[in-house]
C-alpha cells in the first residue's frame, strides 16, 4: 500500500503547486478512515517540497516517485522512494528519508537521537538507522529486491539543518550508519543529488516503478539462514524433557505439511500452563523451520512480548516477528507460509478490525480463520486461563472450530512439566484453586516447598525483599490495575502514581509515552530492562516474562467476601478502563490478571495484600 505513486514530472508539479499534501492526505483517509494529524499533514507540504525541488534541480525527470510506501507485513510506512536506472542499465530504487529537524540532542539510548516531535521532546532513532532497517527489511521481505532484480540504496535529508560537524547527527557513535546509510543536511543538496545520480542517472523509471509495485512478499534464504543461526545462538532458551519431546513431534508434524504436495491444511495445538516452556518451544520451531528453508513466521498478540523478541534476535531476524493482525485485510493468498508459529494464542482477539477499519479494508473473517487462511501448517500455543482483556477470545475450543471449518488435520499436545515457580507444579494449582479459577487438588500451601511464597505485611518491605533479591538475579514488583496510570512530566520523569499510604513509585512507562528521563526504559522494554526495578509494572508489560522473583501488590479491584464465602471484583477500585467495561466478565478477567501475576516468579512469589480479609483468606490456606 502507498499513499502516491506516480512520475517525478507529475510529483515535482504536484509539489510546486502546493497540491501534494493534499493529495497523501485524502488519500491517507481513505486508507486509514481517519484523518492525519495536522502535523503530519504540514509535514508533507514541507518535506515533499524540498525533496521535489531537489529532483528538479537534479533533472531526475524521467523516474518513479512512491510516497509513503508500506513495507510488506508491517505498519512502517517509508517517506519516499525514488527509482531508475544507473548509467550501466541497473534498476535502481533509492529510499529518502525526510525529516523536518533543526534541533538534535544526544539520547542516552542506542543508535537514537533526541528532537522536538509533536511539541515535546523525544527519543527518536538515528534517520540514518531508520532508513537503514527499511533498506535491510526489503531486501529480506520483498520479492524483487531479493531476488536482485531491483538494487536498492537508502539516505536520510535533513532538509531544515544545516551542515556542522558537532551536531549530534554526525557525531563519532554514529559513524558506522552513516557510511552505509548517508545523512544530507538542508545545504547539502548538491551532495544528495550527486548521491541519487549515481544510481538513478539513467532515468526510466515508471518501469522500475510497476516492478516494484507488483512484487510480493517472500523472504530471503539468508534471512532464513540468518534467523536459524540466531536462535541456535540464544543459549538461554534450551529445551529440556517434555519440551523436547513436544518440540521433536511439532516439528515433524510442521515440516510434513509444509512439504506434502496436497495442500492440506494442519493445525496443531499445543496447551501449556504458565512455565511450562510454550514460548521457548515457539522459538525454537521458528529458528528449525527457518533452518529448512521454509516460509515462517512467529506471531503474538503481544507488543510488549514481541518487541523483547525482537530485541533478542536483532533488527535482521525481527522481520519475522509480528502480529496476529497480519492479515487484516485480508489481502495474503491462502498459504502463503509455510508454517505459522503463533505464541500466546490466548490473545486471538474476535476481529482484527479496530474503529478506523473501513469494510473494504478489512477480510470480514475472525482474525483466527484469517490465520488459518494464509498457513499451510499453524502452530498455536495457548494456556486458555490467561485472557485479561475483553476482546480477546483465544481458546482451544475456538481454534478447535477454526481447523473444523477449513477441513484442516488437527493435532494436540500438552506440556505439563513445570519450569517455572522452581518445578512446582502445586503452586501454580494452588492459585488457581485459592482464585477460584479452577478446582483443583491443592488447596493448602506447604511452605516447606522449594518454591518461596511470602506474604509481606508492608508494601516497604516488598520493596525490599525485592531490591534484594535483584542484587543477585532478575526481580519484579507489579500489581493490579487500581492507580492511574499519567503521562511523563515535562522532564521525561514519571509521577509516583501507585500509592500505598506513605509509600508511592510509578508505574512502568505508557506505550505512547514521550521522551523519558534517564534510566527509564520504554513500555515494551520494562521487563528487560535494569532500570525496570524502579517502576510498578502491570499484567500488560508483565504477562508472557518470567523473573527470578515477583513482588506483588494485590490491589482492592479483587477481594475475598467471607460472608458469602465468594470471590467478589470491585470495579471502583480499577483504573483499567477496558476491562471495567467488560460488564458480567469483570470478575473472570481480575482473577485472570492475578493469575498471571503469581505465576511470573521462577523462584519465588511475595505479595502484599490491599484487603484484609483477603489477605486472610489467603492466609488461611497456608498449612
Amino acid at each position: 500500500m502507498q499513499l502516491y505513486a506516480g512520475t517525478s514530472k507529475d510529483f515535482i508539479s504536484d509539489a510546486t503547486r502546493n497540491g501534494i499534501a493534499s493529495k497523501l492526505e485524502k488519500a491517507f483517509l481513505g486508507a486509514f478512515h481517519y484523518k492525519p494529524s495536522i502535523q503530519e499533514v504540514q509535514s508533507w507540504q514541507n518535506s515533499l517540497f524540498r525533496m521535489a525541488f531537489a529532483l528538479q534541480e537534479g533533472k531526475f525527470l524521467d523516474h518513479g516517485v512512491l510516497l509513503e510506501y508500506q513495507l510488506p507485513l508491517s505498519s512502517r510506512r517509508l517517506d519516499c522512494m525514488v527509482t531508475g536506472h544507473s548509467d550501466a542499465g541497473q534498476p535502481y530504487s533509492v529510499i529518502v528519508e525526510l525529516k523536518q529537524w533543526s534541533d538534535v540532542e544526544e539520547s542516552n539510548a542506542e543508535d537514537c537521537v533526541t528532537t522536538w516531535v509533536a511539541g515535546s521532546k523525544k527519543d527518536i532513532l538515528h534517520p540514518s538507522r531508520q532508513v537503514g532497517q527499511y533498506e535491510e527489511y526489503l531486501r529480506d521481505m520483498h520479492s524483487v529486491f531479493v531476488r536482485g532484480e531491483v538494487s536498492l540504496r537508502s539516505c536520510a535529508f535533513l532538509h531544515n539543518l544545516t551542515y556542522n560537524a558537532k551536531n549530534e547527527i554526525y557525531a563519532p557513535r554514529h559513524a558506522h550508519v552513516l557510511k552505509q546509510y548517508p545523512a544530507f543536511s538542508g545545504d547539502q543538496q548538491g551532495e544528495l543529488i550527486t548521491y541519487m545520480g549515481e544510481h538513478l542517472r539513467g532515468g526510466g523509471g515508471e518501469k522500475v516503478l510497476d516492478e516494484v509495485l507488483k512484487s510480493k512478499f517472500a523472504p530471503s534464504k539468508k534471512l532464513l539462514e540468518h534467523t536459524s543461526q540466531v536462535v541456535q545462538d540464544q543459549k538461554a532458551y534450551v529445551l529440556l524433557d517434555s519440551q523436547q519431546v513436544v518440540f521433536a513431534k511439532v516439528l515433524a508434524e510442521a515440516r510434513e505439511g509444509a512439504k506434502a504436495s496436497k495442500l492440506k491444511k494442519t493445525v496443531v495445538l499445543v496447551h501449556g500452563g504458565p512455565g511450562t516452556g510454550k514460548s521457548v518451544i515457539a522459538l525454537h520451531l521458528l529458528g528449525r523451520l527457518s533452518g529448512e528453508g521454509l516460509n515462517v513466521m512467529h506471531l503474538t498478540g503481544s507488543k510488549a512480548f514481541t518487541e523483547n523478541m525482537r530485541k533478542v534476535v536483532g533488527p535482521r531476524a525481527s522481520a519475522q516477528f509480528g502480529y496476529f493482525n497480519v492479515n487484516k485485510k485480508g489481502e495474503l493468498p491462502p498459504n502463503q507460509f509455510d508454517a505459522l508459529v503463533l505464541d500466546e494464542a490466548h490473545r486471538i482477539r474476535e476481529s482484527s478490525k479496530d474503529r478506523f477499519t473501513r469494510p473494504d479494508d478489512w477480510s470480514g473473517l475472525p482474525q483466527i480463520d484469517e490465520l488459518v487462511h494464509i498457513a499451510r501448517v499453524s502452530v498455536f500455543f495457548i494456556d486458555d486461563r490467561q485472557i485479561v482483556r475483553p476482546g480477546e477470545v483465544g481458546s482451544s475450543d475456538l481454534i478447535r472450530e477454526a481447523a473444523k471449518r477449513a477441513g484442516a488435520k488437527l493435532l494436540e499436545y500438552e506440556l505439563d512439566a513445570q519450569f517455572r515457580c522452581s518445578g512446582s507444579d502445586g503452586f501454580i494449582n494452588w492459585v488457581d484453586n485459592t482464585l477460584d479459577v479452577r478446582r483443583t487438588a491443592n488447596v493448602l500451601w506447604k511452605q516447606s516447598d522449594p518454591y518461596e511464597f511470602r506474604i509481606v505485611s508492608s508494601v516497604q518491605e516488598l520493596e525490599t525483599k525485592i531490591r534484594e533479591k535483584a542484587a543477585t538475579g532478575s526481580a519484579r514488583l507489579v500489581a493490579g490495575f487500581c492507580w492511574p496510570w499519567s503521562n511523563p512530566t515535562s522532564d521525561g520523569s514519571l509521577p509516583a502514581d501507585v500509592q500505598v499510604g506513605d509509600w508511592a513509585m510509578p508505574w512502568n512507562a505508557r506505550p505512547d509515552a514521550g521522551r523519558l528521563g534517564k534510566g527509564i526504559p520504554k513500555s515494551n522494554f520494562w521487563a528487560s530492562d535494569p532500570g525496570g526495578l524502579d517502576q510498578v509494572g502491570c499484567v500488560y508489560t508483565a504477562q508472557g516474562f518470567e523473573f527470578d522473583y515477583v513482588g506483588i501488590i494485590f490491589g482492592l479491584d479483587l477481594r475475598y467476601d467471607w460472608d458469602t464465602n465468594e470471590w467478589v471484583g470491585d470495579k471502583k477500585h480499577s483504573h483499567d478502563t477496558v476491562v471495567k467495561r467488560s460488564k458480567e466478565q469483570f470478575l473472570e478477567l481480575v482473577k485472570n490478571t492475578y493469575r498471571v501475576l503469581f505465576t511470573r516468579g521462577i523462584k519465588g512469589c511475595y505479595v502484599h495484600f490491599m484487603d484484609e480479609g483477603t489477605r486472610r483468606y489467603f492466609q488461611s490456606r497456608l498449612e
